[in-house]
């Protein structure tokens, strides 16, 4: 994994000089020109990259955020509320992993319980009564699969998560922002327009799950990555995303400023769009896009 101690290398760095300036900049040229699966995969999951509430806070302005699902409790790895896309009043929803022990641990490490998707149906509902688009970041390796989330009905959380976003009466986006695994990451991705961001991955399960199960190793991961097409270039071609953001390659959390930039420009021209479209055609084109993917 090139890119990996390409990285590594970078972050040891002197990071204040101009001759750093230079060289990082170089070298992330150069390593983008010769990127493979398994760099998307590291970049996916790396550890500075954005999580939910990183894109939250630079995209959406004056966010106002919403807790609990009135039933159970307030799952911190779904985190949702309103504010504003430009003049455009949204819903915003994210799965968020967390930044460091403390936040990730109280995060479960982006891993939704129940009452987590029940907290999505909860704010989508109200989106589609006050008729606020809604925008979902999404980041997980799959939903918590405890014996507690299953005494509670995570099948059925996530299941009825799904069926509520796939007949709602507004307009949704979702961005695959890091990692889109399992059906944790598909509550939040039934929408009428898909976008990945471009170092991200979506796929059934994680590639460590996917060779534990098929060839019963999991240090077969890197060989299930190239199986399993789970990258943005892949799944456009496929037609399951609807758009790829490109990305400039970041280092640091503070790099990804023209990521935002770029991403924020796509939600507003999607949104214009898509309000354009009569309610009845956007939900028809839904259940369309969906049940085309399962024929093909």
């Amino acid at each position: 994994m090139k890119l990996k101690l390409v990285f590594e290398d970078l972050i040891k760095e002197e990071k204040n000089s101009e001759e750093y300036r230079n060289y990082k900049k170089l070298k992330l040229e150069e390593a983008k020109k010769n990127i493979t699966v398994e760099d998307r995969v590291f970049l996916a999951r790396y550890k500075n990259r954005p999580k939910a509430m990183d894109f939250i806070k630079n995209i959406i302005e004056s966010p106002l955020f919403f807790h609990g699902d009135r039933k159970y409790a307030d799952d911190k790895a779904i985190v949702g509320g309103v504010g504003m896309l430009g003049d455009i009043p949204v819903t915003f929803l994210g799965i968020e992993k967390g930044r460091g022990l403390e936040e990730s641990l109280a995060a479960n490490f982006g891993m939704p319980h129940p009452e987590g998707y029940r907290k999505v149906q909860r704010l989508a509902r109200q989106a589609e009564k006050f008729n606020r688009p809604i925008i979902c970041f999404v980041d997980t390796q799959g939903a918590y699969p405890g014996v507690e989330a299953e005494e509670r009905g995570q099948a059925e959380a996530i299941a009825s998560t799904i069926y509520e976003m796939c007949g709602l009466k507004t307009n949704i986006i979702s961005v695959i922002i890091g990692e889109g695994s399992s059906g944790g990451a598909l509550a939040l991705s039934v929408c009428d327009h898909l976008i990945m961001m471009e170092n991200s991955i979506y796929s059934i399960l994680s590639p460590e799950g996917f060779a534990s199960i098929l060839w019963k190793d999991s240090l077969r991961a890197s060989e299930a990555m190239e199986v399993m097409k789970l990258t943005s270039e892949d799944l456009l071609k496929f037609k399951v995303c609807d758009e790829i953001v490109e990305e400039d390659l970041a280092v640091e959390l503070e790099d990804f400023e023209e990521n935002y930039n770029r991403l924020k420009k796509s939600l507003k021209k999607n949104l214009e769009i898509l309000g354009d479209i009569p309610m009845d055609k956007l939900l028809q084109n839904r259940k369309g896009k969906y049940r085309n993917l399962a024929w093909d």
